[in-house]
């Protein structure tokens, strides 16, 4: 339905210029709790801070984050709620059947937008096209890939 569209606009834009597409098979929910877990968790009680290392995956509906470090920052007011998630080494996102690859993520929960940094890799089936930066917009399912963009686009898989 929107792989046709997106063949499009691949095809259509320049290799240095920012390129739209859409990220997922569906919307992620961005009112589903998030959940983390990883193989240690270091809490600092002083500035309120909570690092996950080793295997960390981090869950929110359909979505699937995961990579070597995550760091939580949480909203005004205390623990109970989480601004953002920073992760940090081998990061993948996948949402669907698409999946996008990074040296670094921030994922801002409250707006549900996922920054992706470093030699950015988005892979939709045989399709693949790469970045430097990637901002994903998890409620629209929209995503946006800036910075010396390039794509490799299979015939017949649209």
């Amino acid at each position: 339905m929107l792989r046709p569209l997106l063949t499009a606009l691949i095809l259509a834009a320049p290799p240095a210029v920012a390129q739209t597409t859409t990220f997922g098979g569906m919307r992620a929910d961005v009112s589903a709790p998030v959940e983390v877990a990883a193989d240690n968790l270091s809490v600092n009680q002083a500035d309120g801070s909570a690092v996950f290392t080793g295997n960390v995956v981090i869950g929110q509906g359909e979505m699937r984050l995961s990579a070597d470090t995550v760091t939580v920052i949480y909203a005004e007011g205390g623990q109970s709620r989480i601004k953002s998630l920073d992760a940090k080494g081998n990061v993948t996102l996948v949402s669907g059947p698409d999946a996008a690859e990074a040296r670094a993520a921030t994922y801002d929960v409250e707006s549900g937008n996922v920054t992706l940094t470093g030699d950015v890799v988005l892979t939709q089936g045989q399709n693949v096209l790469t970045g430097d930066k990637m901002l994903v917009n998890l409620e629209s399912g929209t995503a946006q890939v800036e910075g010396r963009v390039r794509s490799v686009l299979q015939p017949g898989n649209n």
